[in-house]
């Protein structure tokens, strides 16, 4: 008798003791997959662990290692780019902001929100296929 109740109780605390370790680890991450995404005034680009957007009026840059979380949501940090009509000088000042690139992605659509770092001003959030190359106007 004694013995059959040690031997429940450490069956007990071995079972908990797996529980609450596998409970503790870190989501897997996984790597987005290199390739074209657009939507309704954008585009984005991504290529070996960054990517490049376009937008109306302006564009965008992320930088590595662009991972989703299981369930394929993800926050990106990068930089914002307005842009205006007419000629860019050479001489003429970046415009650079960095800004915070936000969503999760179900199959192959992405829901995107953009905003401005150390900002509450969002940028528009967007819907994305993949292998679509979108739409953009540019400034004229």
């Amino acid at each position: 008798m004694f013995w059959r109740n040690r031997v429940t109780l450490l069956t007990i605390g071995l079972v908990l003791l797996i529980a609450f370790s596998t409970a503790g680890r870190p989501r897997r991450m996984q790597r987005m997959v290199s390739g074209t995404w657009g939507g309704q005034h954008i585009s984005m680009e991504v290529n070996g662990g960054s990517a490049s957007i376009e937008y109306d009026c302006a564009r965008g840059s992320i930088d590595g290692p662009l991972t989703l979380d299981t369930k394929g949501r993800f926050t990106w940090r990068g930089y914002h780019y307005r842009e205006h009509g007419g000629p860019v000088r050479r001489d003429e000042p970046s415009n650079s902001q960095a800004a915070i690139y936000k969503g999760w992605i179900e199959g192959d659509t992405m829901t995107l929100t953009v905003s401005l770092e150390n900002s509450d001003e969002s940028l528009g959030t967007y819907t994305l296929k993949r292998g679509s190359s979108g739409r953009v106007f540019k400034c004229m």
